[in-house]
């Protein structure tokens, strides 16, 4: 016998209650900790799309298809991973509707939020690389907090253990989700021993990848969704080896965890494009009423017409962006000078110029883009310009 083993041994808390009811409204910790998730990712993206010449407003834009897009596949991810749940025998596939029960996967939340930015940043004129970069160190913030819903939930923990920050875990009520089971005396039954925390080690790791993400893009300057890649790559090794440790039910291909498969092929997609996409930062200035009414930030206090100040700003969106390099967006800033058209600034492949298709000349905006031709230089053209450079557990909540 020992000292330690006569010590009592440290241990990490869980809560015994994730469920809470205001009158007739459940308030779930799970949905608390998603919500504020995604307001923190919002913040991040909108700072970041500012810094690089987005109008004001527009991650509220982007948000509002990205984030039902993403429930939406992160649901389909894990209904079409899990299928025996709904569709096997004693499977309801009604259930499959039911998210509140659980049952998200990261990857199809990924795949689909991405799909409905994509959305988003046509309809607003950006490309579609300058969303993913900037939202490159939210979304592991997102996935971090999100991960606290989970230590509510007394899930995702891994094998026992006798580490100092083993983890306590309660065992819940099948028949009142959220809740623990007690005992005759009321208090919370807890499971024998103490086991991994995996999601707080995934937590800490994504905060490392936020870290990781701001450090090398503030460096290296990158763009053209190399961001986007490097938090792909590093999530996708901290969660190569969680998985490995995670001791609840999953399905599996040659005996390994079939989220261990799908990590290490997401790794090798992000390092491929990562290796292969090369380019400098794109920035963007805003064309239309928003360019000619907003002062530069860097502005000196003599160069801000007060009269100006006196009437309400307009909320109107920009016509579109054109795509410049840094040297000229500093220009701009210092200036309020839209830089001329080179042959630079069109990205035929980042699909830039798909700003207000209203503008009647828009298609011959498209055409210059393609082409990579100046236009003539007369005010007619200079103003089309303008105008387009642009044991069972409880269902996993994130699988």
């Amino acid at each position: 016998m020992t000292l330690a083993s006569l010590s009592p041994q440290a241990a990490l808390p869980s809560p015994s209650t994730a469920v809470w009811q205001l009158g007739p409204v459940p308030i779930r910790a799970y949905a608390l900790c998603i919500i504020a998730g995604i307001v923190l990712a919002c913040w991040v993206t909108e700072r970041r799309l500012r810094q690089r010449g987005v109008a004001p407003g527009a991650t509220l834009d982007i948000a509002v298809w990205a984030v039902p897009a993403g429930i939406i596949g992160a649901r389909i991810y894990h209904v079409v991973t899990s299928p025996e749940k709904y569709f096997g025998a004693g499977g309801d596939p009604i259930k499959a509707f039911a998210i509140w029960e659980g049952g998200l996967g990261i990857w199809g939340a990924v795949a689909g939020g991405a799909i409905g930015a994509w959305i988003a940043a046509r309809q607003l004129g950006i490309p579609f690389g300058v969303v993913a970069d900037a939202l490159a160190p939210g979304l592991p913030l997102a996935q971090a907090v999100g991960r606290i819903g989970n230590w509510f939930n007394n899930e995702l923990f891994g094998g026992r253990t006798s580490l100092p920050w083993g983890l306590q875990i309660h065992r819940m009520d099948p028949d009142n989700p959220g809740h623990a089971l007690r005992d005759d005396a009321g208090q919370p039954i807890l499971e024998p021993g103490l086991y991994q925390p995996t999601f707080l080690y995934e937590a800490l790791w994504n905060l490392g990848v936020v870290a990781l993400v701001l450090v090398l893009d503030r460096r290296l300057k990158l763009g053209r969704g190399r961001a986007f890649a490097l938090y792909v790559m590093g999530y996708t090794v901290g969660r190569f080896w969680i998985e490995l440790m995670r001791t609840d039910e999953a399905n599996q291909i040659l005996g390994v965890r079939l989220n261990v498969w799908t990590a290490a092929l997401v790794f090798l997609g992000a390092l491929i494009y990562f290796v292969r996409v090369r380019g400098p930062r794109d920035y963007l200035i805003p064309l239309g009423p928003t360019a000619t009414t907003t002062t530069p930030p860097t502005s000196d206090l003599s160069q801000v017409d007060l009269s100006e100040r006196e009437t309400p700003a307009r909320a109107a969106a920009p016509e579109g962006y054109r795509v410049v390099s840094e040297e000229q967006y500093a220009a701009w800033q210092d200036t309020g000078v839209v830089p001329p058209a080179t042959d630079g600034d069109s990205r035929p492949d980042d699909g830039e110029l798909s700003g207000d298709t209203s503008a009647g000349d828009l298609p011959e905006t498209a055409d210059l883009a393609a082409s990579g031709d100046e236009p003539a230089d007369d005010p007619s053209a200079a103003r089309t310009d303008r105008a387009d450079a642009t044991g069972a557990r409880p269902a996993d909540r994130d699988s």
